[in-house]
């Protein structure tokens, strides 16, 4: 036990990290006036800090063995200065072997059939509506916001965000536009009312799906827009949509999915048409999640089935698909500051926030989405939109010979 003791402190002193540790006879470790202080209920955690193992003490916060004194914001700090480098050493960020990329592959496939995808979605999305609305904004848009104005408020960001898309998109009254994973609605109900399109979503949420259906009657908009249980792999291909949007959810198709996943988006989508997918990225070319034993926290207790790519990857796979990217906007910071928005609202409710659902639950998000904000902040993991055709191979059609689509190929009518 001293042989960790004396590692814990050797790791803490030359960086100066303000954490104190009290073990749980009452010894303390760390800095006296520790912005941090974590207080141990039993020794197991202490040798998970001494190596670094970041998301093995986030569990034991998780299932009580452990808790913290200090704010979310001092206790990211404290965790990037003791993580640094090793966030994008995931499994993947040794050189892949021939054996190791099979596995991954299989892996992946038999984590992400039909029944597993619905199961793992509901894990997440369906701990109670209740809880989500005490953080989220007032339309529950569960994904990053565009904050366009500094001095925009969640609700504003978000508004922003879906209107970015909408225009990206360039969304025309009477089309034909799908939502794959439409979350609680808010993109969906945004392009109906604001730009007058035929709106269908999807989601394999229970509670989401009863939740937009309550909204599309009460706002009087049955018959343009619906919302329906469903996996996208079991989308009718008959009438092709004029524009698709997929706002946070390639993150759970799974890495050996993809191709199924932007091949099906192509099928649906009419030729000329456009896709927007937005969605989290890896922050590194040869890692699939963090490091430091963050992503298997994330997994267990947040996002199970969650996988992470490179924008290169997502390039390679949506080209392979015969989709052209045609705009690619990095907004890595946007999301730092949405998750912070959502960490500090959930941290002024948190009386609240037991009420609807288990302590385990709360103290999970807690350092879920400072510590998502955290890797944001740091470069460890991304977000990009990436706009995409699919061709109709006719040179002379669109703004410009050769667009073959109509995108003009300038940002103009974006910002205009």
């Amino acid at each position: 036990m001293q042989a960790i003791e004396r590692a814990l402190e050797q790791r803490l002193a030359p960086q100066g990290v303000p954490l104190a540790v009290v073990l749980p006879g009452g010894r303390r470790l760390g800095q006296a006036d520790a912005a941090v202080t974590l207080r141990l209920h039993e020794l197991a955690p202490l040798a998970h800090l001494a190596t670094g193992q970041i998301g093995r003490v986030a569990e034991a916060y998780v299932e009580g063995r452990l808790d913290i004194d200090g704010s979310m914001r001092d206790l990211m700090h404290v965790a990037a200065l003791m993580v640094g480098d090793a966030a994008l050493e995931g499994d993947g960020a040794r050189p892949l072997t021939w054996w190791s990329n099979l596995t991954r592959t299989v892996k992946s496939r038999v984590r992400h059939q039909l029944d597993a995808d619905a199961r793992q979605v509901q894990f997440h999305y369906d701990v109670s509506d209740d809880f989500y609305a005490l953080w989220l904004d007032e339309r529950r848009v569960y994904s990053c916001a565009y904050w366009k104005d500094p001095a925009m408020t969640l609700d504003g960001a978000q508004a922003a965000k879906l209107d970015h898309i909408c225009r990206k998109l360039m969304l025309r009254e009477g089309e034909r536009f799908l939502d794959i994973g439409a979350g609680w609605g808010g993109l969906l109900l945004w392009a109906a009312e604001h730009y007058g399109v035929r709106a269908d979503g999807i989601t394999l949420s229970k509670n989401q799906h009863a939740h937009v259906n309550r909204l599309i009657d009460e706002r009087g908009v049955r018959g343009r827009v619906t919302m329906t249980l469903c996996d996208y792999r079991d989308l009718p291909e008959a009438e092709p949509y004029d524009a698709i949007a997929s706002v946070g959810m390639f993150e759970h198709v799974g890495h050996a999915n993809l191709p199924v996943y932007f091949h099906q988006v192509r099928r649906l989508l009419k030729p000329g048409g456009l896709l927007m997918n937005h969605g989290i990225t890896a922050g590194g070319t040869r890692n699939h999640q963090l490091g430091a034993g963050m992503g298997d926290f994330i997994e267990r207790y947040i996002f199970p089935g969650g996988e992470l790519v490179h924008l290169s990857h997502v390039l390679k796979v949506t080209s392979e698909a015969a989709l052209e990217p045609v705009d690619v906007e990095n907004l890595r910071p946007h999301y730092a500051r949405t998750l912070w928005a959502w960490s500090d609202r959930l941290e002024a409710h948190l009386a609240r926030a037991r009420e609807f659902t288990r302590e385990s639950v709360v103290r999970a998000y807690r350092l879920y989405l400072a510590g998502s904000a955290m890797s944001f902040e740091q470069g460890w993991i991304s977000l990009h939109q990436v706009l995409a055709t699919r061709p109709d191979h006719d040179v002379a059609s669109g703004p410009m010979r050769g667009a073959q689509s109509r995108f003009p190929f300038n940002r103009e009518y974006i910002y205009r």
